[in-house]
């Protein structure tokens, strides 16, 4: 992670736009910097959809664990990748609907860790906690888990757009599949990734990839579509954000962003 010493708080550098920090700044958070904001802006000059696409991604995140926790009945989130806090953050979500709701977070991103404690609010009924681990460790993963989750019991897996930032896509299904395959029946995989839709999306991206940032790997519907085989689709399946079970405040977009589905694992 970096080199500082055990107590310390992680050296950030602030001078290269950061994704976790450009969402941040297009969700209207407040923890960003002069480079994020410059690199979100660049983004949006080439891209304007940008700033709403982000927002229709937290509201796919919103809607998916509404799901899970009001109609799938799910008690347990282990969410990979959880970036920066800002609104309706996975546990938030979840324990207005079960307060008993159990959540943990995963990430090993120094930036995030500086901003944990805003995670592991939770009602008195329920828990939140924080694994700091690479999400590609499985074992380090689950092990952290298994201290607030009951494994044996259904998990909802949530990777709310964090596998593009494994560039090697055979990795990231085999991450994903690592861990299904240790969740008991009747959990499920929430996912999100952005898509590569569009020569003005995949230029805007390979410009931000190009400025020394950690990049981020857009993919095809096609591609993303396997990261659910052999699980059970719940309606309406794999479709854009806004076609996912939209509410009276879900907005569209003329291009599309990204896809993601919500699957029962059998």
């Amino acid at each position: 992670m970096t080199d500082d010493q055990p107590g310390q708080r992680p050296r950030i550098d602030t001078s290269v736009a950061h994704s976790a920090r450009v969402w941040n700044y297009w969700l209207g958070g407040k923890d960003h910097y002069p480079a994020d904001q410059a690199a979100g802006l660049a983004y949006e000059a080439a891209l304007p959809q940008a700033r709403q696409w982000a927002q229709e991604s937290r509201a796919f995140l919103r809607r998916m664990i509404t799901y899970l926790a009001a109609e799938a009945g799910i008690r347990q989130f282990l969410d990979l990748g959880s970036g920066l806090p800002t609104v309706n953050n996975t546990h938030e979500v979840a324990q207005r609907i079960a307060p008993d709701a159990r959540v943990v977070y995963v990430d090993h991103d120094p930036q995030v860790l500086l901003h944990v404690g805003a995670l592991l609010t939770s009602t008195p009924e329920g828990a939140t906690a924080y694994v700091e681990a690479d999400m590609r460790d499985t074992e380090r993963v689950l092990a952290g888990a298994a201290d607030t989750l009951d494994l044996s019991r259904p998990v909802a897996l949530v990777c709310a757009d964090v596998l593009g930032h494994i560039e090697d896509f055979d990795e990231a299904l085999d991450l994903i599949d690592r861990i299904v395959r240790r969740l008991p029946s009747g959990s499920y995989l929430a996912l999100s990734h952005c898509d590569a839709d569009g020569p003005e999306h995949r230029a805007a991206q390979d410009a931000y990839n190009a400025t020394g940032a950690i990049p981020y790997i857009l993919r095809t519907p096609e591609q993303i579509a396997r990261f659910f085989q052999g699980l059970e689709l719940v309606e309406p399946g794999l479709v854009s954000w806004p076609n996912w079970r939209p509410d009276a405040t879900t907005g569209t977009t003329t291009i599309r962003a990204g896809w993601g589905a919500v699957a029962r694992i059998p």
